[in-house]
């Protein structure tokens, strides 16, 4: 009897297992693109770099029975992980990024759990109205070992994996309100923020968000991050503005970033834009500066893009060596 048991619990499984390998399906999402870049300045020892997009986005939703829109998301990302498992499997080029699933409805609002990736209400929208300057020399090697734009990359860090983001629906035309929360660690508290983002005018668009900075478990490891975007277009015309603050308890930690961008559309194939972006560090007395000027011509499906783009100061001295320059030129393919 206990074998007719055991016969009846595996073809179950298998069915089960069957059924939900065939209950929804995944459509591959990702780009065709190749860029290239280079950078100059005194003491600069990088050369060219050269790249290609490596990214897959594997997706999919259902709607169920009970009106609840369920969607599936997953990143595969070339070397995401690479160094951070010491394991005995040693998964150090493991390609897997972040993966989500999420939970709406029109009277629910929408929302969202990331097993790994996970973002707070101010990540979330933490992209500079220049587009993060600062970022474009990360790849960049300095004869005197410099880390350029310094604490600004963990400014705004996300709440990281087994983490909620809620948004809600619309409250007033346009308005809506965002919540997020991590869990806590060994050595750390929970991470919650909220946030709100507005559309109500006709080419506006304004988003606050507030998060906790949680960093160890003393008062001075920890504190909060807030974040400012607003932009208005206004036909051919779109400008940018965005402030960024992250405040903690250690000494010459806070980090101050503001940025601003104009764009403009000449045709439906040509845009140009230009950005400034300041980086203000407590403890310092020069602030960190970038610039930038890109283009963007597409046609036949095919995008051509160029940059040119400074930064003065990057380490927050007036030492010589740490004002660069950089070119990019890229390709992209849409298909």
């Amino acid at each position: 009897m206990n074998n007719f048991k055991k016969i009846g619990l595996t073809a179950l499984a298998a069915s089960l297992v069957s059924v939900s390998a065939n209950a929804g399906e995944m459509s591959v999402s990702g780009s065709a693109s190749i860029g290239t870049a280079g950078y100059s300045g005194e003491k600069v020892v990088s050369g060219n770099e050269w790249s290609m997009g490596n990214q897959l986005t594997f997706s999919g939703s259902g709607e169920l029975d009970n009106g609840l829109t369920v969607s599936l998301s997953f990143v595969l990302d070339q070397g995401d992980d690479k160094g951070t498992d010491t394991g005995a499997d040693d998964n150090a080029n493991s390609p897997f990024d972040s993966h989500s699933v999420t939970i709406s409805s029109d009277a629910l609002g929408t929302l969202q759990f990331s097993g790994e990736g996970g973002s707070s209400t101010a990540s979330a929208i933490d992209t500079t109205a220049a587009g993060d300057l600062w970022d474009a020399f990360d790849g960049m090697t300095n004869a005197d070992g410099q880390t350029d734009g310094q604490g600004v990359a963990s400014a705004t860090a996300g709440v990281g994996g087994n983490a909620f983001f809620y948004t809600s629906p619309e409250l007033m035309e346009g308005l809506t309100l965002t919540a997020s929360w991590g869990p806590s660690a060994a050595t750390t508290e929970a991470k919650t923020g909220y946030g709100l983002n507005y559309t109500g005018v006709e080419g506006l668009s304004v988003s606050y968000a507030s998060a906790d900075v949680i960093k160890g478990n003393t008062a001075t490891a920890n504190g909060d991050s807030t974040v400012l975007n607003a932009s208005y277009a206004y036909g051919p015309v779109t400008v940018a503005y965005s402030d960024m603050a992250y405040d903690i308890g250690t000494a010459n930690s806070d980090v101050d970033t503001t940025a601003w961008k104009v764009s403009y559309t000449v045709s439906d194939e040509l845009s140009v834009s230009y950005a400034q972006e300041t980086i203000d560090r407590e403890g310092t007395t020069v602030d960190a500066e970038y610039e930038g000027i890109s283009a963007a011509y597409t046609t036949g499906g095919m995008t051509i893009s160029a940059g040119m783009y400074e930064a003065d100061s990057a380490s927050f001295t007036t030492n010589a060596n740490e004002d660069y320059e950089k070119w990019t030129l890229g390709a992209s393919f849409a298909f």
